[in-house]
């Protein structure tokens, strides 16, 4: 996975994930928003200013002092357990 930042500040983090759908990235948005320290989570994937990129464009805005960097990185985790729980649940069940 290929991740390249295109805007920072301290509260909030646009990032561009190569190569990712539609599936993943409403994964990884509602993982986001689950946590009450993300003000709000979004993605674009063919913003109009990127003259036709069509990679997504995942936005995470946090609440003061919290790193959406760290936010991130929390989503991510959520959504790795989450995988691994459905996957033993669905190893479990056959």
């Amino acid at each position: 996975m290929e991740l390249r930042v295109t805007e920072s500040s301290e509260t909030e983090l646009s990032i561009e994930i190569a190569g990712e759908d539609h599936t993943f990235m409403n994964v990884l948005k509602g993982a986001l928003l689950e946590s009450d320290d993300v003000t709000a989570a979004t993605y674009d994937m063919n913003p109009e200013q990127s003259g036709g990129q069509t990679d997504p464009i995942l936005t995470i805005k946090t609440e003061p002092g919290v790193d959406p960097l760290d936010a991130l990185e929390e989503g991510a985790i959520t959504v790795r357990e989450k995988t691994t729980a459905f996957r033993d649940a669905f190893e479990a069940a056959a």
